[in-house]
């Protein structure tokens, strides 16, 4: 193994090559003096680099120093560091993992900044309906504050944006469902009708990639407003149909079975818009579909109109013969013949006209019914009287024949009943008096005046009563004669029936019957056969010997 070359060994080398060449001492001097030099130079320079290796670690470790400050700054750390003792090696690799912390620190912080502004920029940019693509590489952040403050400042910031998104979102989707149940109603393409307003909005995959911008909202709002007018629209047209329909169907006497193919239709006339919600109930070609169905009925309604026109006239004198009222029937049906073979007057004109009549004619019928009902009562009452008259002057009334004891109840009944006859009377007559002042015209009762009639019928009632009396006065005149010939005579005279009875009565369970007559002054009275009895009270004198029973009598009898 060869020994290790020194400076030493180097020189005595150098010694030898010297005396071999020969070299004076002067020579070896000068190149002694410039190795010397040489190795000071190096020296030198060793040092010179060493000086600079030891400034550049003091600026290192200075330079970390203030990155660390910044980092600390930037991040918002409260965190305190020292270079701590030892060389400037040591000093170096105690900081340096704390600055690399801090460094993998803000790293993750701006990961959080980067990520955070992207959604904000993303949902500001949908809202704003920018269109364009958001990078994430293109968000700026700032790294001179990546402090939590202002990342929670930034996380606020964007819930509030995803609220928004999420409403308007929600705005949206409410505004398509609206869109959804319209274009239903209407039958109309509901993907044509939204991607019209934007193209995301067909895409029923991808929720969140709908455009939520201001301008669709608007746009979408429009839309529902110009399809609610349609709705809206539509439906009157539909219901001015379905009422066209009907009142066709009423003059046509069209048969329910024929109705019921359209009630799709005539079950929206009463409907308002926000109930109108089945499938294709106002499509164009349901609205064609009754437009044709009213045109083809109105066709056939002018083929059957004369026919109408006197059913009309019929149901307007039904109407009034049913209340009693007069009406020309022959007159008014030659007009309408006239006015229909002229030409000169629109027969719907006509309808509509007699269709006034007709409700007038009800309303006014309204009106007379509760003194109508009241003359009924009345009518009735009367014709129960002038029954128990007739029936108490039968004298085989209480006789066991067929149905006596029927006729026993019915005059029971008619008793209380003509007992409250007056006070029906005098309510009828105030109810007249109302109404008649009330319209300003006289209540006709079959062409007669209501009052006279019952005026009439009082002034009767009034003569029976004075009939009834002077009978009665007649009777104990006789009974007196009676007594005093059985005191001359020791016998009593046979009675006789009194010419205040009548003469003709049914023995067996007869029910007379009261009939109506006209006065001289064309007056329709209630007779119970009261000219009868006094034509015999003329044409047969009274005998002194006529007793006359009453009433009492012969019931007690």
């Amino acid at each position: 193994m060869p020994s290790p070359t020194t400076c030493g060994s180097l020189l005595q080398e150098l010694q030898v090559i010297w005396d071999e060449i020969g070299e004076s001492d002067s020579e070896r001097d000068k190149m002694l003096l410039e190795l010397e030099q040489d190795c000071l130079d190096i020296y030198r320079r060793k040092v010179e680099r060493t000086r600079k290796y030891k400034a550049d670690l003091h600026q290192s470790l200075a330079d970390a120093e203030a990155e660390i400050a910044c980092l600390v700054s930037a991040l918002g750390e409260h965190a305190s560091f020292s270079r701590g003792k030892g060389t400037l090696k040591q000093q170096i690799s105690a900081i340096r993992s704390i600055l690399e912390d801090l460094r993998s620190k803000k790293e993750q912080r701006i990961k959080e900044f980067s990520g955070i502004q992207f959604q904000i920029a993303q949902i500001s940019s949908e809202i704003a309906g920018n269109g364009q693509s958001i990078n994430s590489v293109d968000a700026q952040v700032d790294e001179c504050d990546l402090t939590v403050k202002k990342l929670g400042e930034l996380k606020a910031h964007l819930r509030e944006l995803q609220n928004e998104k999420n409403l308007r979102l929600q705005k949206v989707n409410n505004n398509l469902s609206t869109i959804h149940e319209l274009s239903l109603v209407l039958s109309i393409n509901f993907l044509e009708t939204v991607n019209e307003v934007h193209p995301s909005l067909s895409d029923s995959k991808n929720v969140q990639s709908k455009s939520i911008s201001n301008d669709t909202i608007a746009r979408l709002t429009g839309v529902i407003h110009l399809l609610k007018q349609e709705k809206q629209q539509r439906l009157q047209k539909l219901q001015s149909l379905g009422n066209a329909l009907i009142k066709l169907w009423d003059l046509l006497e069209t048969p329910v079975n024929e109705q019921r193919k359209v009630d799709h239709v005539t079950s929206l006339v009463s409907s308002s818009v926000d109930e109108v919600s089945m499938l294709g109930c106002l499509a164009l070609d349901v609205i064609e579909q009754m437009e044709v169905e009213v045109e083809h009925l109105n066709e056939y309604k002018a083929s059957k109109m004369k026919e109408l026109v006197f059913k009309r006239q019929h149901e307007l004198e039904e109407i009034y013969k049913g209340v009693h009222m007069d009406v020309d029937s022959d007159a008014a049906r030659q007009i309408l013949i006239s006015l229909i073979d002229s030409g000169n007057v629109d027969l719907s004109d006509l309808l509509s006209s007699m269709d006034d009549q007709i409700a007038k004619a009800k309303e006014e019928s309204l009106s007379r019914k509760d003194i109508l009902d009241k003359v009924e009562k009345w009518k009735h009452g009367a014709k129960e009287e002038q029954w128990l008259d007739d029936y108490e002057k039968d004298e085989n009334r209480y006789s066991a024949g067929r149905g006596a004891h029927k006729n026993l109840k019915r005059a029971e009944k008619a008793r209380i009943l003509i007992s409250k006859l007056p006070s029906v009377v005098e309510n009828l007559i105030a109810k007249v008096k109302a109404w008649e002042a009330e319209k300003r015209i006289p209540f006709l009762y079959d062409k007669v005046p209501l009052l006279s009639i019952l005026e009439e019928y009082t002034t009767q009632c009034q003569k029976r009563e004075e009939e009834k009396r002077r009978c009665r006065e007649q009777k104990r005149l006789q009974e007196q004669f009676a007594a005093e010939q059985e005191a001359i005579y020791g016998s009593r005279p046979s009675i006789k029936k009194p010419l205040c009875q009548s003469t003709s009565t049914n023995t067996m369970a007869g029910t007379p019957v009261g009939r109506r007559f006209t006065t001289p002054s064309g007056r329709h009275v209630i007779s119970g056969g009261k000219e009868r009895r006094e034509s015999i009270r003329v044409t047969k004198p009274i005998p002194l010997n006529y007793v006359a029973l009453p009433k009492d009598d012969s019931v007690s009898h």
